[in-house]
């Protein structure tokens, strides 16, 4: 029983694996058949999308064509001098007028042989009132009805674009006219930028369908369709002229989003919508097909059903050959992870099994390693911070200070200076207590200038004040902590090995905010001293101590081992310039 609980413990995901794939047997049973069916559905769709945009990039580049050779047409009338001075001309005498007529005519015939392959009528109309056409026939309109038509207007709305608009001139009084695609082109003077005409080119909308109509089909429609929506050719003339904007919208959506396809209600029947933009014609090109006719027939359910079971039985049997194997491998380095002793670091699985498997356990292995290499320099950091910590108080004080110091009350004594000698007494008791008394390992800043005061008004009672003192301390710094003693020694360096060759000088002490940090700096005009060059702290000067001991690169290591690496003490020098200390420590408050 408790061999099978064992197994059972250590082989829990294969069993798990195996209860799930049952459980998907009976789900894939029950949804395989409507989720095949409708991927079917999808797959024929998008294939057929497809080609129907590859049937819409060619109905684009049949208009492509037309556009370009109706461009050269265009620029070539406007570039030309006779249209300009057609258009641009008073009223002139009669053999004047017909000789400009004749000039345009020839010019036309010249121009417009890019256009022969079209059924195409040229009209041009100017600021004067002339106007000229190559064949009426095919957009039957007066002068006049050219003029204010609502084609002229957009036109010279925008001068710079070609535009291409619906116009169905059957209207009372004009027999046998039909719908038009018209191409409108206002002619700009270069120097000023004013339109002085407009050109048009007028194909029957019939003529015009001839560029899409092999690719139609009963159920598969074309519409081409302007900026604003209005159908100006489509094999379904029943749609021409009216202004869809759902089918403006369906065509921004697929060309803001990339989709190849769009289903929707076309006429009250689920439709498939493929449509593309011609930003030379300004133009949508979109391809509507009836949904029920595009798929044919309905899918033949019971083949796929028996296929679906087929392929899911032969699935689960290679996955269940598969995740046993997986699994076993598993399991093994489960259970000797398992067995691992606290704290046994040195303690390595053995890499077995698949190549996931593998990589896991040469990944725990490595952790391992990690962990006892990390664990031994935590182990030695914490020595080295001890014994910082134990040099610190045991170094606190030197006695040949305190004899100094004493010494030197006595003297004042015996000469009779009394209150200075009590001056002095007071900043030493108050010197021994911030240093023996105060059994903290931080102080406040304010505590730690005191204790600065004391320091070197004893200094000064003894040596003299050759060297003066100033501080500059932020009120709003006056509260944050910082190590005890920490500024002691930069100070007992400046007074001490600082001005060995300068009679005099001055030491400034500068306490300031500097982001997220304390900045304690100490300038003095002294000697300068040489630098290590790699850590840029002072070189050794012997074993020479004066009041605390604590070295500068002790208070260095202190600092780091205390905060981090991103702390810690910057040292610049030059001989005979002076010394600049700069040390960083985090804002900590009471």
């Amino acid at each position: 029983m408790w061999r099978l609980f064992d197994r059972f413990k250590y082989n829990g995901l294969f069993v798990k694996m195996f209860l799930i794939m049952v459980v998907s047997i009976v789900a894939v049973a029950i949804t395989v058949t409507w989720t095949t069916i409708s991927m079917s559905e999808r797959v024929f769709m998008n294939t057929f999308s497809l080609t129907n945009s590859k049937i819409i990039g060619q109905i684009e580049a049949a208009m492509d064509t037309y556009n370009y050779s109706v461009i050269l047409t265009a620029n070539g009338i406007s570039q030309s001098g006779i249209t300009r001075n057609f258009l641009t001309q008073e009223e002139e005498g009669s053999l004047a007028q017909n000789n400009s007529y004749y000039r345009m005519g020839r010019l036309f015939s010249q121009i417009s042989t890019g256009l022969e392959a079209y059924e195409v009528g040229i009209y041009i109309t100017g600021t004067n009132g002339r106007s000229y056409a190559t064949e009426r026939t095919f957009w039957p309109i007066t002068d006049r009805e050219l003029r204010e038509h609502p084609a002229t207007k957009r036109a010279l709305d925008e001068p710079r674009r070609l535009i291409y608009q619906y116009d169905d001139p059957r209207r009372p009084g004009i027999v046998d006219s039909e719908p038009a695609v018209i191409a409108t082109k206002a002619i700009v003077e270069r120097s000023s930028g004013s339109a002085y005409g407009v050109i048009y080119f007028s194909m029957l909308e019939k003529e015009f369908r001839r560029f899409y109509s092999s690719f139609t089909t009963p159920g598969n429609d074309v519409a081409i369709m302007g900026s604003d929506g209005t159908v100006i050719s489509s094999n379904r003339e029943e749609w021409l002229g009216l202004r869809q904007s759902d089918w403006l919208t369906y065509a921004l959506q697929m060309q803001e989003e990339g989709e190849p396809f769009l289903e929707v209600d076309i006429d009250g029947r689920d439709s498939i919508v493929v449509a593309n933009y011609n930003p030379a014609m300004n133009l949508y090109i979109l391809n509507m097909i009836d949904k029920q006719i595009a798929l044919g027939q309905f899918v033949d359910s019971d083949t796929i059903i028996l296929w679906v079971i087929a392929i899911v039985a032969a699935a689960l049997i290679i996955v269940f050959l598969i995740s046993r194997r997986l699994t076993r491998s598993l399991s093994l380095l489960v259970k000797q992870i398992s067995t691992i002793s606290k704290y046994e670091f040195d303690h390595h699985v053995s890499a077995t099994g698949s190549y996931e498997t593998r990589q896991l356990a040469n990944a725990f292995n490595a952790m391992m390693d990690e962990l006892q290499d990390y664990v031994g320099q935590l182990v030695h950091t914490q020595k080295r911070q001890r014994n910082a910590e134990l040099s610190a108080l045991q170094q606190q004080i030197n006695p040949h200070f305190l004899y100094n110091t004493l010494a030197s009350v006595k003297f004042m004594v015996q000469q009779g200076s009394k209150e200075k000698a009590a001056e002095t007494i007071n900043a030493l008791i108050s010197l021994l207590q911030n240093a023996i008394g105060n059994m903290n390992e931080t102080v406040t800043v304010s505590q730690e200038m005191a204790n600065l005061r004391n320091y070197v008004f004893i200094n000064h009672v003894r040596y003299g004040e050759r060297i003066k003192v100033n501080y500059f301390i932020s009120p709003d710094c006056m509260g944050y902590l910082m190590p005890k003693l920490m500024i002691q020694p930069f100070i007992e360096n400046a007074f001490f090995h600082g001005f060995n060759r300068k009679s005099e000088g001055h030491i400034y002490i500068m306490v300031s905010r500097d982001g997220d940090a304390l900045l304690c700096e100490i300038v003095d005009n002294g000697d300068g001293m040489v630098l290590d060059g790699d850590s840029r702290l002072p070189a050794s000067r012997g074993k020479r101590q004066q009041f605390s001991g604590i070295g500068v690169r002790n208070v260095h290591e202190r600092i780091r081992l205390l905060y981090g690496e991103g702390y810690g003490v910057v040292i610049s020098s030059e001989i005979g310039e002076g010394t600049k200390v700069r040390i960083r420590i985090p804002l900590l408050e009471v």
